[in-house]
C-alpha cells in the first residue's frame, strides 16, 4: 500500500476554517506535535520566537488571556491546570500548542484548557494589533472634529443644537444629547469578539462612535440628512451590511413624507408624529425593519445605527511620507423614548453583558457546558 492513502488525508477543521466559513476559534484541537512545528506555526502567525521581544509579546498575551478568563469570565483558578498558570511551570510557550494538539486520553482536560487559552490569546492579538493601537490620537481627532464642529451648545437655553458651521441661516436641529462613545477596553472588546457567533469574529467597527439623541422620530431622520448634507458623513463609505434601523422603515418614512408634503395644514410636532404612528399601525405585522442581528441586545432597543469609514491621513515622525488608511466609526441616532429606556435599564445592560459573558465562556470550551 505504501503512502498512497495519505493523498486523501485532510484536516477537516482547518479546511472548514479556510474555505468552509467556520472561525478558527471553533477548531476543536491543533495538530502540532514538535517544538519545531510550533516555531514555524507561530512564525507564520506573526511572531518570531527566535527574537526575545517576540517571545515576551507572546507571554504578554498568555498573561492577558489568563487574567480575562479568571477575573472577567469567572473561571475558577482551581480548574486551571497548574502547568498553564505561570511562565515558570510551562517554561516554553510552544508547549501550549503541543498540549492543544494532544490526543492522549489522560490529557483531555489539559488539551481543552490549552485550546481555551490559545483562543483567548488569539482574540487579544487581533484586538490589540489594529491601526487604532498605533494611531488612536490621529483617528479620534480626524473623525470626531467634524461632529464637534457642528454640535453647538446654547448656554442661555441649556440646549444643544446641530448647526451648519458654514451656513448660519440653515435651520438648526435641537438635540437632547450628543455623546462620544468611550473606548472599549481591550478586555470588553475580547469578550465581545469571543461572544460573536459568526466567522467574522475579528471585526470590530465600533471602537469609536457617536450618539445623537433627538426629541422625536422625525428628527432622527433629519440628523441623517444633516450629516450627509454637511459632508460630515460620506455616504459612499458606509458599510451597508452593518446598518440597522428598527425605528422606522425607510420606504414607509418616505411614503409619510410624500403625504405630509401634500397636506395644507400647518404641521406641528404632534401631528407629524401622529402621521408616522398611523402609518406604522396601518401596516401592522407586515412592517419590515432593517435589523443587523445582535442577539445580545434587548428587544426594546430602538435606534438607527450605521458604520461609516473615514480616510485618515498620518504623517509619521522623522519626515517620512504621509500615508492614509480607512478607519470605521459608528453613528447611533435615537429619539427620546429609546434613550429613556437605556437610561432606565441598567439592569438590561447588565443582562446584555451577562449574555455576552456566557457566550464567550461557551466559545472557549465548546464541547463542555
Amino acid at each position: 500500500m505504501g503512502a498512497m492513502p495519505q493523498r486523501f488525508v485532510f484536516d477537516s477543521s482547518i479546511l472548514n476554517s479556510i474555505v468552509g466559513g467556520k472561525s478558527a476559534i471553533d477548531i476543536p484541537k491543533l495538530n502540532i506535535q514538535t517544538l519545531e512545528a510550533a516555531t514555524s506555526f507561530v512564525l507564520s502567525y506573526g511572531f518570531d520566537l527566535n527574537r526575545e521581544e517576540d517571545i515576551e509579546k507572546v507571554w504578554y498575551y498568555h498573561r492577558r488571556a489568563l487574567v480575562l478568563m479568571l477575573e472577567k469570565l469567572g473561571f475558577d483558578e482551581t480548574e486551571l491546570p497548574e502547568v498553564f498558570r505561570d511562565r515558570k511551570h510551562l517554561g516554553d510557550i510552544r508547549r501550549l500548542l503541543i498540549y492543544a494538539s494532544s490526543g492522549a486520553p489522560d490529557e483531555i482536560e489539559m488539551q481543552k484548557w490549552a485550546c481555551a487559552i490559545l483562543r483567548c490569546m488569539h482574540v487579544f492579538v487581533h484586538a490589540e494589533n489594529d491601526l487604532f493601537s498605533s494611531f488612536a490620537e490621529e483617528i479620534q481627532s480626524q473623525i470626531l472634529s467634524a461632529f464637534q464642529a457642528c454640535t453647538v451648545h446654547d448656554g442661555s437655553q441649556h440646549t444643544t443644537f446641530l448647526q451648519s458651521p458654514s451656513n448660519a441661516e440653515a435651520p438648526r436641529i435641537e438635540l437632547l444629547g450628543f455623546e462620544v462613545k468611550p473606548f472599549k477596553t481591550s478586555s470588553s472588546t475580547v469578550i465581545k469578539l469571543l461572544a460573536k457567533p459568526d466567522a467574522l469574529a475579528m471585526k470590530i467597527f465600533d471602537k469609536l462612535g457617536v450618539r445623537f439623541v433627538t426629541r422625536n422620530l422625525f428628527d432622527t431622520f433629519q440628523v441623517v440628512r444633516f450629516l450627509v448634507r454637511e459632508n460630515i458623513v460620506s455616504f459612499p463609505h458606509i458599510m451597508p451590511d452593518q446598518s440597522s434601523n428598527n425605528l422606522f422603515p425607510v420606504e414607509l418614512f418616505m411614503e409619510v413624507c410624500d403625504e405630509l408634503v401634500q397636506r395644507m395644514d400647518t404641521l406641528d410636532e404632534k401631528s407629524i408624529q401622529t402621521a408616522f404612528d398611523q402609518k406604522l399601525a396601518e401596516k401592522g405585522e407586515s412592517v419590515k425593519f432593517l435589523r443587523k442581528e445582535n442577539f445580545f441586545s434587548g428587544e426594546d432597543y430602538r435606534f438607527i445605527k450605521f458604520i461609516s469609514r473615514k480616510l485618515i491621513h498620518v504623517k509619521p515622525f522623522g519626515g517620512k511620507e504621509e500615508f492614509s488608511f480607512f478607519y470605521p466609526f459608528e453613528v447611533q441616532i435615537m429619539d427620546q423614548s429609546a434613550h429613556q429606556k437605556i437610561l432606565s435599564g441598567p439592569s438590561e445592560h447588565q443582562a446584555y453583558k451577562e449574555r455576552q459573558r456566557t457566550a464567550a465562556r461557551k466559545r472557549l470550551f465548546p464541547s463542555s457546558n
